[in-house]
């Protein structure tokens, strides 16, 4: 296999690493009956004009199974934050006491429940999509490889490893999606 062949194939497996680990870290977002610091993870606070991730601006902290604390750096930030968080749509309504804002989250329904599968699915498909994308274009390198000299038995053969990896990788999204369904599902 030519040293340009091999980059390929080898980018192709980095990329589609990313993508695993971007789903990943999407995951970890969708709530599943516990709380966690990742549920806030995202969201963006309106910080003197700019806008800055909540934990650069508050601490955010597990109290019990069920409840989120944050606790702002600045008194001034509390109406921000309880803004930002209500305008992020994660379904939890922010409970502001003058010192910390408490998340309660609500035990969660059958309905709740469906719908949080739903958006790991839909998660999992943006993955999905992500890594043909990755395919596609490796593919199309390779075929420009074959136009500048490189011998369409290689060309295959390194096609053949592209493909591969991305039935490799596809099938690790579906077990991630398949754990979080199973977790959330779990009462």
């Amino acid at each position: 296999m030519s040293e340009a062949l091999g980059n390929i194939v080898d980018d192709v497996a980095n990329q589609m690493k990313k993508a695993i680990a971007h789903l990943e870290s999407e995951l970890t977002k969708v709530r599943a009956g516990k709380a966690s610091p990742q549920i806030v993870d995202g969201i963006n606070v309106d910080y003197y004009g700019n806008p800055t991730p909540l934990n650069q601006v508050a601490n955010v902290t597990v109290t019990d199974a069920r409840t989120l604390s944050i606790q702002p750096w600045e008194k001034g930030m509390l109406g921000p934050i309880e803004k930002a968080i209500l305008a992020a749509n994660i379904g939890i309504t922010p409970s502001n006491d003058g010192q910390y804002i408490r998340l309660f989250l609500p035990p969660l329904t059958e309905e709740r429940r469906r719908e949080l599968v739903k958006r790991v699915n839909a998660e999992g498909e943006h993955a999905k999509i992500a890594i043909r994308n990755i395919r596609r274009d490796s593919i199309e390198q390779v075929k420009k490889q074959v136009k500048d000299g490189l011998s369409e038995d290689v060309a295959k053969d390194g096609e053949a490893k592209i493909q591969v990896t991305t039935d490799k990788h596809i099938a690790l999204i579906d077990q991630h999606c398949k754990d979080k369904e199973k977790e959330i599902m779990t009462i």
